[in-house]
């Protein structure tokens, strides 16, 4: 299930993502408004071509569609960031729970070592003397 889940995610992301660079990449007819000027073109006048050979015109988009487009880019990260915090939260507790594992381990590690140096040189015998072959 979690793998459906995951390809699903992952299948509307890539629908999302392919929406906005449509809408990025797409020219639509630019609208102008009473006595105002277009902000991502410059006017007409102003845009004398530098050289003999003309460019196609930059594609507009109206402050609309921006808009919209904004607000859908700001939806899916919110969206996006909720899905993220909620695994988060999920595995929150597991991740700390394995930290205190380790750091119990360590400690009842670094504990044994200290035991060990301390009570095991007084537990070993002192080696027999050398003998004497007469």
């Amino acid at each position: 299930m979690p793998r459906q889940r995951r390809g699903h995610q992952s299948k509307a992301l890539y629908e999302l993502s392919t929406v906005v660079l449509n809408l990025i990449r797409s020219a639509p007819t630019p609208v102008s408004f009473s006595g105002e000027e277009s902000l991502i073109a410059p006017p007409a006048s102003e845009a004398a071509p530098s050289s003999s050979r003309r460019r196609p015109p930059a594609p507009q988009i109206t402050p609309a569609g921006f808009a919209s487009l904004l607000l859908g880019v700001s939806m899916s990260l919110m969206l996006c960031g909720s899905v993220t915090f909620f695994i988060g939260f999920i595995l929150m507790p597991w991740v700390f729970g394995l930290v205190m594992m380790l750091y119990l381990a360590g400690t009842v590690s670094a504990l044994s070592v200290l035991g060990r140096s301390i009570f095991g040189s007084a537990a070993a015998a002192p080696p027999d003397p050398p003998k004497k072959i007469a």
